[in-house]
């Protein structure tokens, strides 16, 4: 047939055509034994042969319980073929059988639908509850490891720095001031259990002990390759030989960024899980900047050659921040503001200083004729120095009532990166001297 295509086809399990045939015969035949001389009960008080068909209906829907009444009439018509049955067809009773089955097909229908309905929707619901119920568990399995890492490093690499930094300034005696306070940090965050801190002449004590005292080793497979590598060597490290037996875990030298050994640290015990690249990058951090700190008067030299007026604060942390830069790969920036003399910006220095964070340290200075605003943000990548900038001209435009353009302020942004800090800090000044006053964000190359 040309139209078949557009026509659903019609599934129907075996069992139902075989209960759609079978239940009205059965019925009709039990009805014709049971009363003879009128086995569709037409004249009784209930119309028992009916029961076949409608209860067709009901299962399986109005079409097979049509064919069920079809096979009633047939099986009918037969008993009176065969002279079974004298009685005329009752043609109302069998219209009456018809539409009650197609009204009770009608109604199972319905609800079929919507039993269908509820269960599709049941498992939709199922499997979202399944799927929030995996992710979950996931995120309490990611909360409990935050959890575990909070507690193990309970503040962040800038509040190391800070510590770091203050502890310097306090303790400045022996050949490595600070030695203990430096473990102790060290064992905060990078969990060393047992450490010590010797001095370039390492045949004398140790410095700076942490945990049960230990032999060192001068000539060690680890210290060897610690020299031989200008930094930090660990007992999985390349450098080692496959079965070099270092009773040492960590090895690193204290070489400032010009190169020159202060002494070296020796990592003999720390937690199996601890040591890992993150940690190592901690370790290496922290030492580098204890080391650059213990020669901060050689270190600023060039900073201050270049830029005569530069703070040794600013010129000592710059310096150390390279450093960090260059060897640990953390990045950090400098943030430049810009700005003629005017009324309304006389106390802006001293609201920019209240906006620092712990760890930034800023320089006011004077370029050309036009004011010049310089904050050191150690440990900040190019997504912090946006929000930073956001952050500033929001604050610019409500204390200041209108926008920092309209005002002749400038911000800059310079990335440390392979320039020299000296080389850096110079075009810094000279681009905030010689660019005209609106915001560029500026990477020095």
């Amino acid at each position: 047939m040309p139209f078949r295509h557009l026509i659903a086809p019609l599934r129907v399990p075996p069992h139902a055509v075989a209960e759609t045939v079978v239940l009205p015969v059965l019925l009709l035949v039990l009805a014709w034994w049971i009363n003879p001389a009128d086995p569709l009960f037409a004249w009784a008080s209930f119309p028992w042969p009916i029961l076949g068909p409608v209860l067709i209906a009901l299962r399986y829907g109005p079409m097979l319980g049509v064919i069920g009444s079809i096979v009633l009439l047939g099986a009918w018509l037969a008993l009176v073929n065969t002279g079974r049955v004298s009685a005329a067809t009752p043609q109302l009773y069998f219209l009456g059988t018809l539409v009650l089955v197609m009204v009770c097909g009608e109604f199972a229908s319905i609800w079929r639908s919507r039993v269908r309905r509820a269960d599709t929707h049941a498992r939709y619901v199922q499997e979202r509850l399944d799927q929030l119920t995996r992710q979950h568990y996931l995120l309490r399995v990611s909360h409990d490891r935050l959890e575990q890492d909070l507690i193990s490093r309970p503040v962040s690499m800038r509040d190391a720095l800070t510590g770091l930094r203050d502890l310097l300034i306090t303790d400045a005696s022996g050949p490595l001031p600070g030695a203990d306070a430096l473990l102790k940090l060290l064992a905060q965050f990078g969990q060393v259990e047992r450490a010590a801190l010797y001095p370039p002449d390492t045949t004398g004590a140790p410095a700076g002990q942490l945990g049960a005292p230990f032999a060192f080793a001068p000539n060690g497979p680890l210290v060897r390759a610690a020299a031989a590598e200008n930094g930090l060597c660990h007992v999985a490290s390349d450098a080692l030989p496959e079965h070099h037996g270092s009773q040492y875990l960590v090895v690193s030298r204290l070489r400032d960024l010009r190169g020159t050994d202060h002494g070296v640290l020796v990592v003999e015990s720390m937690p199996f899980f601890a040591l890992n690249e993150d940690t190592l990058q901690v370790i290496n951090l922290l030492v580098g900047y204890y080391a650059d700190s213990l020669a901060s008067r050689d270190i600023i030299a060039p900073v201050r050659a270049a830029v005569s007026d530069c703070p040794p604060e600013f010129a000592l942390e710059l310096q150390r921040m390279w450093h960090v830069t260059r060897d640990s790969g953390l990045p950090s920036a400098i943030v430049a503001l810009t700005y003629g003399s005017r009324p309304v910006l006389d106390d802006l220095p001293l609201q920019w200083h209240r906006l620092q964070r712990t760890l930034d340290v800023t320089w006011h200075t004077r370029e050309g004729g036009r004011e010049v605003l310089l904050v050191l943000m150690p440990l900040t990548g190019a997504a912090a120095i946006e929000g930073y900038f956001d952050r500033l001209d929001a604050w610019l435009t409500q204390h200041l009532g209108a926008p920092p353009g309209e005002l002749g302020i400038a911000l800059h942004a310079y990335r440390l990166d392979a320039t020299p800090a000296p080389q850096l800090l110079s075009t810094l000044l000279e681009d905030c001297h010689v660019r005209p006053v609106q915001r560029p964000v500026s990477t020095a190359a």
